[in-house]
């Protein structure tokens, strides 16, 4: 504005089209070094595991409805039942805790799949995967940061359980390291079932189909060296329960917490190599589901 005549001067019309292609220009290109590319790619991945993380800090019932199932098992199967499952194993309540907790452990990183799921089919329902994708932003990270947010998520759903065995009388026997890499295969765990998860929420039409392909999980949980051992199971279908993904989780962080890997599974091929399972299981499904899950989003985003 002229400080003389208190006109205000008018910026010269923009050429015609000029506003088209600022909007056809696209988001701005992408750093050109490895070292600034992975930087951005890990700044997205932070980005959206945030979002996740805090959506569940204002919406703390989802975190409760999956620590339901978990910590129910706890106090049936640990403080009710405790003594007669112990005594059908041949073991004292407190010796069937030490055998149970590890594996509903392993069931809270399971159960976690649900929210995942359903997580996913609502943010491709309501447009925001498609939102996302029009920012300058990695479309690995997308799925990535649902991931990492996960198994975050997963750390303080672990405690919780922890300490609730620890108020039942449960503890490790183990040492310290040893009781670390227990929590860390448990995490691989939950990351190898985040992942199934995600590409679950892709696939299914929304939020109400998730919560169906979720009951699926739970005889799939059931059917593993968990809450009884595969001794105490018809033949054919303990051999499944020993093979189960879950069951090689279990077994390695008994033993890891000191408990032992159980005897039913004592000089069989998984038990002596429980510890190697556990780590091969969760690779290969991350592995397989991630890639599908990138396949399954750029076909939706077409």
């Amino acid at each position: 504005m002229s400080e003389r005549t208190g006109i205000v001067a008018l910026a010269p019309p923009e050429p015609a089209g000029a506003e088209a292609s600022r909007a056809d220009a696209g988001p701005a290109p992408r750093p050109a070094t490895l070292t600034s590319r992975a930087a951005w790619a890990l700044s997205d991945v932070w980005v959206v595991a945030r979002r996740t993380i805090l959506r569940l800090v204002r919406r703390p019932d989802e975190l409760l409805g999956t620590l339901l199932i978990p910590v129910m098992a706890v106090v049936m199967f640990g403080l009710v039942f405790g003594d007669a499952f112990g005594a059908a194993m041949g073991a004292g309540g407190s010796d069937y805790r030490e055998f149970l907790l590890p594996g509903l452990f392993a069931l809270t990183m399971a159960f976690g799949i649900g929210n995942t799921t359903i997580g996913i089919a609502a943010d491709v329902r309501g447009g925001v995967v498609d939102r996302m994708r029009t920012l300058p932003m990695s479309p690995r990270a997308l799925l990535t940061g649902r991931a990492v947010a996960d198994v975050a998520i997963a750390v303080v759903e672990l405690g919780i359980v922890m300490g609730l065995g620890a108020v039942l009388g449960w503890e490790w026997h183990g040492s310290l390291g040893a009781a670390v890499a227990a929590v860390g295969l448990l995490l691989a765990l939950r990351l190898a079932f985040s992942w199934i998860g995600i590409l679950l929420g892709l696939l299914v039409s929304g939020p109400e189909a998730a919560m169906k392909y979720f009951a699926l999980v739970f005889p799939l949980a059931m059917v593993a060296d968990t809450i009884v051992p595969t001794a105490l199971m018809p033949g054919w279908l303990g051999a499944i329960a020993q093979w189960n993904p879950l069951s090689a989780t279990v077994i390695a962080v008994r033993d890891l917490f000191g408990a032992g890997g159980g005897a039913d599974v004592a000089g069989t091929w998984v038990g002596e190599h429980a510890l190697l399972l556990a780590i091969a299981w969760p690779a290969l499904i991350v592995v397989v589901c991630s890639l599908l899950a990138r396949r399954r989003l750029a076909r939706l985003s077409r």
